[in-house]
């Protein structure tokens, strides 16, 4: 969209609607904001948009990443990882191999770029789609190598409005103020991760500290660092090979639990790095974040090469080993479980008195979130539909998914399954959308987007 078209659109829907004043309801600070993909309603939020409706602005993002977007007040931020010598497919011709090798999965399509690149931080004005600053974290070749379906900069920043942190799993830890004032840094070693994937999982927060953790087949871990500071206040090793799941920052009635979830278990810590409790039976690539919702902890992991991809309803106050036994569904600290509910990739979602289930290969089921209770089983989105990797969302009744291929298909919230519509931004993108002041922010293979109900 040309500059004097993005100035017009803004100006106009500013005046119309009068969207140039952010309210801290609308931040979305993490991945997922802090709803688990549920947004605030709003009127401005759009049900129907394309390369040519609804689109606020458009901004090219260079280089390549698959990060989501996050907001506070006007800043947008995004990270991305840009080859500085050379041309990169951004579309992988063949994205994700595998094949059946005797029981087992053979993966291809792994690569390390000889070339140097440059980790970098973007703070996007969010009214105008102007870069208010840009941050250097780091320049050097990659030390490890990633799949094409990955990035270098995979991990969506986290900001609490005083700060944003940048985490990238191979480079470190980066704080910035909102002005972009460099703050602190924590460089920290590359490992290796399984069969070269690369990293994926996202930092979070809470009133004291930023956590991360890095599993990988050397030497796993999860962390705490004062987040005025960056100093390492804890550190607590993990029997654990690699994962992809960003932890959860869990405050429920009782403590507040930083919950992580990994092939070798779900595990839970207290704020001090104290181990509370953990639950076992997970597949043998975990990628799905954890939700919180009716008071309850919601745990999905569902490699769809596994016979068992199992869900977990995950009440308060656990202790110790609260692992199912034989075909138990449930015990003092599981409120239910289903054995092959999980989707492979899409975090669940959580609207209103449903728990919505996006599976990788284009299927949704609604169950209910305090018995585990089918509302619907597999409902398939459209024949064409593709895969999806992007975690659901949802705001005024409706759900949104979106493809690989970027199109996002609308669904009815509600008992009845029902698409609704299709939007398309023609070109691929693997990252969950920001929801923030009346607007979708999203990212494709190379653009980021404002969408909103336009003026007309």
């Amino acid at each position: 969209m040309p500059a004097v078209r993005v100035r017009a659109a803004v100006a106009l829907c500013s005046v119309a609607f009068g969207f140039a004043v952010v309210s801290a309801d609308d931040n979305w600070p993490r991945f997922r904001g802090t709803g688990g993909g549920v947004a605030a309603d709003h009127p401005l939020l759009p049900d129907v948009w394309g390369p040519a409706q609804n689109i606020v602005w458009k901004i090219d993002v260079p280089g390549r990443s698959w990060s989501s977007p996050v907001v506070w007040g006007d800043h947008i931020f995004v990270t991305t990882a840009i080859n500085t010598l050379e041309t990169e497919a951004l579309l992988p011709v063949a994205s994700y191999v595998s094949r059946s090798n005797g029981g087992t999965m053979t993966f291809m399509d792994v690569s390390k770029p000889s070339a140097p690149h440059r980790w970098v931080l973007y703070d996007v004005d969010l009214k105008t789609g102007r870069i208010r600053w840009e941050r250097v974290v780091h320049t050097g070749v990659p030390a490890k190598s990633r799949h094409l379906k990955n990035s270098y900069a995979a991990e969506t920043p986290v900001t609490d409005g005083e700060r944003v942190y940048a985490y990238f799993g191979d480079v470190g830890l980066f704080a910035f103020d909102m002005d972009g004032k460099p703050l602190w840094s924590r460089p920290m070693d590359a490992f290796e991760m399984q069969t070269g994937f690369g990293h994926a999982k996202s930092p979070v927060l809470d009133d004291k500290h930023v956590y991360i953790v890095n599993d990988n087949e050397e030497h796993s871990f999860i962390a705490a660092h004062d987040k005025r500071t960056g100093a390492q206040v804890w550190r607590v090793d993990r029997k654990e090979t690699s994962n992809w799941t960003t932890p959860l920052v869990w405050t429920n009635e009782q403590r507040t639990e930083i919950v992580t979830a990994a092939t070798g278990g779900v595990r839970s810590y207290d704020v001090n790095g104290t181990l509370l409790w953990q639950l076992t039976g997970m597949t043998s690539i975990h990628a799905v974040t954890p939700v919180a919702s009716h008071g309850l902890l919601f745990v999905s992991s569902g490699y769809f090469p596994d016979s068992k991809r199992p869900t977990y309803a995950i009440k308060p106050g656990a202790s110790g080993d609260i692992s199912l036994q034989g075909d138990a569904r449930s015990t003092e600290f599981v409120a239910w479980s289903h054995p092959t509910l999980a989707p492979a990739y899409p975090s669940p979602l959580v609207v209103g008195d449903q728990y919505y289930t996006l599976m990788d290969r284009g299927f949704v089921t609604s169950n209910d979130p305090k018995t585990g209770e089918e509302i619907y089983g597999r409902q398939r989105i459209a024949v064409d539909a593709g895969t999806f990797s992007a975690s659901p969302w949802a705001y005024n009744g409706k759900l949104f998914a979106t493809s690989e291929d970027g199109d996002t298909f609308v669904l009815q919230a509600g008992r009845e399954f029902k698409v609704l519509g299709r939007n398309s931004l023609e070109e691929m993108t693997l990252a969950s959308p920001a929801v923030s002041n009346g607007s979708d922010i999203f990212r494709t293979a190379t653009k980021l987007y404002r969408i909103a109900r336009t003026a007309r």
